[in-house]
């Protein structure tokens, strides 16, 4: 059996659902736009690092905004998207942001990426947890947020308040989300930010670069080994540092041989839905020594934060503690612990 037939049954749906996006999305073009599509990432890679042995090695925070956010390095000089977006593309994207992202994968825009937020004073050093700060419109287990979530506004709440990074989830069909919202959060935001989608194509590495995304989510449950090392290859040749998310020592194993900078572990159980952070805490020690470790999922309040970097985790990615805070803004302060104060833990807790 494959590792992909041996995946959590939702990871299995997602990703089957991509696949066919994505064989709608190339058979509704003409015969030479679909070639187009077929290589356009070979054209994004154009303006960045060569698609050669060179991609196989981990980008450092000195080559990635995402990374140097996360480790508290100075960020790098950017870098402008493969096709810069025209006034039209743009605008679209802040519409459709500003409409909470209507559900469409067929023809991402491309946007201009912003500037990262000021590098920290002391270079390496953080005086708070690096949080990454997630915008999602929803879930297969919450529904739609689009009544509830502003995502413009999120994201600004997000860099106004010390988030290092920004996730925004990308996928259409049970997330609600699409690049065109990736650019216009990024945007809004100016902070690096990773692309949350389930890549089944390197199509969507392409799109994900032309949005202003620094980073890309790999799962590694979708693939066998090599295939997610070619993923991540070509990620890294695009200037996407790529974050492979692990859900147990399966998924740990199927990492060996190869570098990476950038590991997450979900404590979600995407069979049950249950939260269990010591089990996510015992792949620590089993995760590759070099690369940047991130928690994911089930993180409430400055506690859960607290038990986490003791346990060797360097950045929690957070999503619903914040996105369903009646204070965003008082939440994120407590989770970094700067005026923790206890109504904000709280409202963290949802208590």
């Amino acid at each position: 059996m494959s590792r992909r037939d041996g995946a959590p049954d939702l990871l299995r749906r997602i990703a089957e659902q991509r696949r066919e996006r994505l064989a709608e999305h190339r058979s509704g073009l003409p015969e030479p736009a679909a070639m187009a599509a077929t290589v356009e990432w070979h054209a994004a890679a154009s303006g960045s690092a060569a698609l050669d042995d060179a991609a196989s090695e981990p980008l450092t925070p000195r080559d990635n905004a995402f990374l140097a956010a996360l480790a508290g390095w100075p960020a790098p000089a950017t870098t402008a998207p493969p096709a810069a977006a025209s006034a039209s593309s743009q605008a679209s994207a802040s519409s459709q942001a500003s409409a909470a992202s209507q559900a469409s994968a067929a023809s991402p825009d491309s946007a201009s990426a912003s500037p990262p937020a000021a590098p920290p004073a002391h270079p390496g050093r953080r005086a708070h947890p690096a949080i990454i700060a997630e915008v999602k419109m929803g879930s297969p287990r919450l529904g739609s947020l689009r009544e509830r979530v502003d995502p413009l506004a999120q994201a600004r709440i997000y860099a106004a308040n010390g988030a290092a990074a920004l996730s925004v989830v990308v996928e259409p069909d049970f997330f609600f989300g699409s690049y065109e919202l990736l650019a216009a959060c990024r945007a809004a935001s100016g902070l690096p930010a990773v692309a949350k989608d389930f890549v089944v194509d390197p199509l969507q590495l392409a799109w994900a670069r032309s949005a202003g995304a620094d980073a890309v989510l790999l799962i590694a449950a979708l693939y066998e080994p090599e295939e997610l090392a070619a993923y991540a290859r070509l990620a890294r040749g695009l200037g996407l540092a790529p974050l492979i998310e692990v859900h147990d020592g399966a998924d740990v194993a199927a990492l060996a041989g190869e570098p990476w900078e950038l590991v997450g572990v979900n404590n979600r159980d995407l069979r049950t839905f249950e939260v269990d952070l010591e089990r996510s805490i015992a792949l620590v020690p089993a995760l590759p020594p070099a690369a940047l470790k991130v928690a994911e999922s089930g993180i409430r309040d400055a506690l859960d934060v607290a038990l986490l970097i003791e346990s060797g985790f360097d950045a929690m990615l957070i999503g619903e503690s914040l996105l369903l805070a009646a204070d965003p803004a008082a939440t994120l302060r407590a989770l970094r612990g700067v005026g923790g104060e206890d109504g904000a833990v709280r409202g963290a807790r949802g208590d």
